[in-house]
């Protein structure tokens, strides 16, 4: 399917309102899981302004990325940094392009470069520049002042180097009018979800709250401008059709920070989102996850999203004490944590959630807590277990606090700090390789939650499926089997520990576990979808072959 919509600008048309000049070529490197929006907005500004882009994937690696540009030549070279960790990889990957003789503009943006710009140049020499804050304009602003040979450091929204000293540029403000940007320029195969493709959607950019793990809202509170803004729900209907109709897609992924749905305005919002899917024929077609605060969670509302095509829902929940709560400043409570998990469960609503069984306030009294709010929240395996641990990212209040007292350890690409209670750094240095079977990206709870959501999905996107009770019952069991087993594992080891006794600290019974558990869910999985995979595929099939539906009238 490569239809085109009328009235909608692809993403890589030049605008007719900008004059021709000087064109050039861009080059963006970054993960490209589930797409990268940052990047997509990046190359479509560019490319109206007539500018040709290449979006490469990072995972491509330092010498097929370097083969690939040195007859080239780009302009810049702009780096994606998503999270401080992969801060070696990219440096590794701008020595190799340097080295291969790219004498492109190297620059790099994300949160961290963004927030911490004087630790990013100190420890990669190899950039020219840091774009901070959002990007559009900075970026074709440097570009066309490249072109132009003039000065590019007097860009608004870039810090550099001079005299072997960090400098910035005056601040640029944040983008005003979501809806003035195109489309993000998309130049991969969508992801999938049960066979269904999937793509994500920004409806919002920023967050209100001020949770002290999170750089989000630093991000946006220290450059200029509105720190939330919405776009109009015709316009985010307009381009859920757009992707229906060009790329198939049938799962929307909304990556908005914060959902926008809280309060009065926000309430107005939704209906408005929820009636425009209804007019515009999408409710059926499409279904769609976001993320949001707990508080957020009302019967009624989500109620009316649910019917509209919400199938999953992550939250934050990051603690089940109250004193973890307060030090992350997440405004809320345990009680409204709990409430908001019964209340999408009532719903038929898939939970998905964040949470930090260890947090710089951790006790071992506090991680048996925590664990007591896992067990409430997954218990009835509607959900799999998952924690981590908290991280003091670059730019966070929580940060700075814990370099204040002293406790902030590990170095700038994997920062860390000391628990109070000195035996728990001890504790958590032994615990975590014996449960990471379970809760690695590819461990056994993630898999369960990917199967979790792909049966949700399947079944809210194709009727008649066989096997569907069946198979959900024989999937909730095994994941009240496998949180428990989890359960189980850590108390034996907290309680071993604090006993003296770590013989409960091994691995290797563990992943013999889990390694059996995913095989189970494979096979189950496997059959339900071998059992309906003419229904799934005519489903698809009828799906392509449908007529365009109507555009949305944006006012």
């Amino acid at each position: 399917m490569n239809r085109v919509l009328p009235g909608v600008l692809s993403a890589s048309s030049p605008d007719p309102s900008v004059k021709s000049g000087e064109t050039a070529e861009i080059a963006l490197i970054g993960y490209q899981d589930q797409g990268n929006l940052g990047m997509g907005y990046l190359s479509a500004v560019l490319q109206r302004r007539g500018h040709s882009v290449l979006m490469i994937d990072v995972r491509d690696g330092p010498e097929k990325i370097a083969e690939r540009l040195v007859a080239r030549q780009p302009l810049v070279v702009g780096l994606s940094l998503i999270f401080q960790v992969f801060l070696p990889q990219f440096r590794k990957l701008a020595r190799r392009l340097r080295a291969a003789g790219i004498n492109s503009h190297f620059t790099i943006g994300g949160h961290f470069p963004s927030l911490c710009p004087d630790e990013v140049l100190k420890h990669f020499p190899e950039l020219d520049s840091v774009v901070r804050f959002e990007g559009e304009e900075t970026i074709v602003d440097l570009v066309d002042r490249l072109l132009s040979y003039r000065d590019w450091r007097e860009t608004p929204g870039l810090a550099f180097l001079k005299d072997g000293q960090m400098a910035e540029s005056e601040p640029r403000a944040l983008v005003e009018d979501l809806d003035s940007l195109p489309y993000p320029y998309r130049p991969f195969e969508p992801e999938q979800i049960g066979g269904f493709p999937t793509l994500p959607l920004l409806a919002s950019r920023g967050c209100a709250r001020r949770c002290s793990f999170c750089s989000i809202h630093t991000f946006y509170r220290t450059a200029p401008g509105k720190v939330v803004r919405v776009r109009k729900p015709a316009k985010v209907v307009e381009e859920m059709l757009h992707l229906l109709q060009d790329h198939s897609v049938r799962i929307i992924l909304f990556q908005d920070d914060d959902f926008p749905i809280w309060g009065p305005a926000g309430r107005r919002w939704a209906d408005e989102l929820v009636g425009r899917m209804y007019d515009a024929g999408l409710v059926d077609r499409m279904i769609w996850k976001i993320s949001c605060r707990a508080e957020y969670v009302e019967y009624e509302l989500f109620k009316r999203l649910r019917d509209a095509g919400l199938f999953l829902v992550y939250m934050g929940l990051e603690s089940g004490t109250e004193q973890g709560l307060k030090v992350l400043n997440k405004q809320m409570s345990v009680e409204q944590n709990l409430e908001a998990v019964r209340t999408l469960k009532e719903l038929e609503l898939n939970v998905s959630y964040g949470f930090m069984l260890f947090d710089p306030s951790s006790t071992f009294e506090s991680v048996r807590e925590n664990l007591a709010f896992l067990k409430n929240v997954t218990g009835d395996g509607r959900a799999a277990a998952v924690f981590s641990r908290m991280l003091p990212y670059g730019g966070t209040p929580i940060r700075d606090a814990l370099k204040k007292e002293g406790r902030l350890r590990g170095d700038l690409t994997r920062p860390d700090y000391v628990f109070l209670d000195l035996r728990l750094n001890e504790f958590y240095d032994l615990l975590m390789p014996t449960v990471r079977p379970w809760i690695h990206r590819q461990g056994f709870t993630y898999q369960l939650d990917y199967a979790w959501d792909e049966f949700t999905a399947v079944t809210r996107l194709a009727r008649g499926l066989q096997g569907a009770g069946e198979y959900k019952q024989a999937l909730q069991s095994l994941t009240i089997e496998a949180n428990a087993s989890l359960f189980q594992h850590v108390e034996k080891c907290l309680d071993g520990f604090e006993r003296g006794n770590r013989s409960q600290l091994t691995v290797g019974p563990a992943r013999a576990h889990c390694e059996a558990g995913v095989k189970q869910l494979l096979a189950l999985r496997n059959r339900f979808i071998a059992q309906n995979v003419q229904i799934l595929v005519d489903e698809l099939s009828a799906d392509c072959k449908s007529g365009p539906v109507l555009m949305p009238q944006v006012h």
